[in-house]
């Protein structure tokens, strides 16, 4: 296996493994919003990728995808209940989302995370040359930069968290809070999305290592750990040519009269998730649709719920409760050809997501709470029109920067109901103005943007980030 200068460890590879109907294999992108975001940067950067590639059983070889090399990490049936199901995602994502769902607590499956975040780090250590940047992302690596510096001290290591970082009170539940707080700070830099997320971990730090923190470095003995915040990005260019690709603007248009002309278009696009705020957006609407608000003649919604850890029960029960409330809106306010809610439970390529997103008169993104949110970043930068609303939860990392967006708490239900109001009435020059400002915001910080400020930053030289191409089209063109 040849060696790289940056390694870049996610959970994902940036392919997916899929049986194709003759046997063969077939490979493209993930789904997974992380895996979508990196990909962007790294498809043209010399680097090589550690991760899983969506099968069960050994890794198979895989191919160079152009100057990006990919070294696949193998998970058994086993090892991807306890590590991925298990522990990563019923254990540590509903407590990193302010237990909007209780985390489960398995003590298996802690033994199964740390051992299959052990062959992460080994396979990281084998590809990466002397003195190499190593990137791990997210929770399900949490572990991975302490294991890595045993390995390879002399490695620069770099972690970023992608989803929120829990309050200390919170945090303190996990009964391996200490290995799960020393494997993160194994980092030279932990970045996240806002800065209350440093604060968090520094008081965590300060008070279970006895740690001299500051919001910005923690010191441990002779080491100092830097934190930060680095909002992440999509690939502004990317979606803003596919919005303006020709077949994508026909689609948008027949989207427009397959639904039946109407005067507004709701729109949420999100995965099937409990953090992601769709159950008190559907009391939201089938309320205003109750009260004469709303009249499913003129208004219609569209709620794409991509698929998500179909075998996790807590999503499978979200799923099911999630149709019958769908169902139950539909009976009671539509009429024949006519329903008040298009519900869509399937995954869509990024052309149909753009054609979706200029159909939309209101984008709708009410997370409970979100790291950051990309879709509503995806919306603004594939609205050269200048118009549409976006209405965007407070508890997004997103509403941080886009603060012309109509902001809501999506518990008051009350206040959702009137905000979504607000957004479909509002005047044409205020939407153009508010879109105008969150396109100039998002042209200037794009992924490419992240990607160097964070590398910068881990190697202080700018050496690691010129590894990074910059843009390969101009940037955003705003309407004013």
């Amino acid at each position: 296996m040849r060696q790289s200068s940056l390694v870049v460890v996610a959970n994902r590879l940036p392919v997916d493994d899929n049986a194709a109907p003759d046997g063969a294999c077939e490979w493209r992108r993930s789904p997974g919003g992380l895996a979508s975001a990196l990909h962007a940067i790294l498809q043209s950067t010399p680097a090589t990728w550690v991760g899983w590639g969506g099968g069960i059983g050994d890794a198979k070889p895989l191919p160079d995808i152009g100057s990006l090399r990919i070294r696949p990490v193998g998970l058994s049936e086993d090892e991807l209940r306890g590590y991925y199901e298990g522990f990563a995602n019923s254990t540590l994502w509903p407590l990193y989302h302010d237990a909007v769902e209780p985390p489960v607590f398995d003590r298996g499956w802690w033994e199964t995370y740390r051992a299959v975040n052990r062959r992460f780090a080994e396979a990281a250590a084998e590809v990466a040359e002397p003195r190499a940047a190593v990137w791990v992302q997210d929770y399900h690596l949490q572990l991975v930069p302490a294991m890595l510096r045993e390995l390879r001290p002399d490695l620069l290591i770099g972690f970023f968290l992608h989803v929120p970082f829990p309050p200390p009170e919170l945090f303190m539940q996990l009964p391996r809070r200490l290995e799960l707080l020393n494997g993160m700070l194994g980092a030279d830099l932990v970045g996240f999305q806002r800065p209350q997320a440093a604060h968090n971990v520094a008081q965590l730090a300060t008070k279970l290592l006895g740690a001299a923190t500051t919001d910005d470095q923690i010191t441990l003995g002779d080491r100092v750990v830097r934190t930060g915040a680095f909002p992440v990005s999509i690939d502004v260019a990317e979606m803003s040519a596919l919005a303006a690709r020709p077949d994508v603007m026909d689609h948008s248009r027949q989207l427009r009269t397959d639904l039946g002309q109407p005067k507004r278009v709701l729109l949420s696009v999100d995965r099937l998730d409990y953090t992601k705020g769709i159950e008190h957006r559907l009391t939201a609407y089938s309320e205003l649709l109750r009260d004469g608000r709303v009249k499913v003649r003129d208004t219609v919604m569209v709620q794409v719920a991509v698929p998500s850890r179909e075998r996790v029960e807590s999503y499978q029960t979200l799923r099911d409760r999630i149709e019958g409330e769908v169902g139950r809106i539909n009976g009671e306010y539509g009429r024949v050809g006519e329903p008040a809610i298009h519900y869509l439970n399937q995954p869509f390529d990024r052309a149909d997501l753009a054609a979706l997103y200029q159909t939309a008169d209101v984008m709708v993104v009410t997370p409970l709470r979100d790291g950051m949110n990309l879709v509503a970043k995806e919306f603004i930068a594939a609205r050269a029109d200048g118009a549409g609303a976006l209405v965007l939860s407070e508890f997004a990392g997103a509403a941080a920067e886009l603060e012309e967006a109509f902001l809501v708490n999506p518990h008051d239900v009350d206040g959702l109901k009137a905000t979504l109001l607000e957004a479909m009435d509002a005047q044409p020059d205020d939407l153009s103005a508010r879109m105008a400002a969150m396109r100039a915001y998002l042209s200037r910080h794009d992924i490419v943007r992240w990607a160097r400020e964070y590398l910068t930053t881990l190697d202080r030289s700018g050496r690691i980030a010129e590894l990074i191409p910059h843009p390969r089209t101009p940037t955003v063109p705003v309407q004013l």
